[in-house]
């Protein structure tokens, strides 16, 4: 198989991906799959291999690593977790009920062990007293209390 220009970059950054993908799957304990795109160089048939604890999926040649991953959310559903910023892959994995993070979001929880996910989905808590937010008088609830859909994400982001 011919390697196009520049694939000693491509291998090396695959390879420091996998060291922290295998050092996150050490910490926290979870099977991790990752997929590479066999696009253009791939094999006729799609690839499997473990690298340091880490199922490695290369898609075969005329597929694409997006559609692996919407091919393995629909299969796994709610008991996976999809990593990717791609709106495609990103509808398509909350549509199988599989959680989605983000890619930058996952970047920062990789490399920093002290982690915790952006402040826009806490900024609830982060209010004053002179910040109360008005509600009208039929709503009930704390209003102190971040929305169900909130706390249920940033569960799940201490899980993951």
């Amino acid at each position: 198989m011919a390697l196009p220009a520049g694939s000693g970059r491509l291998e090396a950054a695959r390879e420091t991906l996998l060291k922290s993908l295998a050092g996150y799957r050490q910490r926290k304990g979870h099977a991790i799959t990752v997929v590479f795109d066999g696009w253009q160089g791939g094999l006729g048939a799609e690839h499997r291999e473990f690298q340091s604890g880490v199922e490695v999926v290369y898609s075969k040649r005329g597929e694409r690593a997006d559609q692996v991953i919407q091919r393995l959310a629909r299969l796994y559903g709610r008991d996976c977790a999809v990593v990717s910023s791609d709106h495609e892959v990103v509808n398509s994995a909350r549509a199988a009920g599989a959680f989605v993070i983000g890619a930058a979001e996952f970047r920062a929880k990789l490399h920093d062990r002290s982690f915790t996910p952006s402040p826009v989905a806490f900024k609830e808590l982060d209010r004053g007293p002179d910040d109360v937010v008005k509600r009208s008088k039929d709503k009930g609830g704390n209003p102190r209390k971040l929305p169900k859909s909130q706390r249920k994400r940033k569960h799940q982001l201490r899980e993951f």
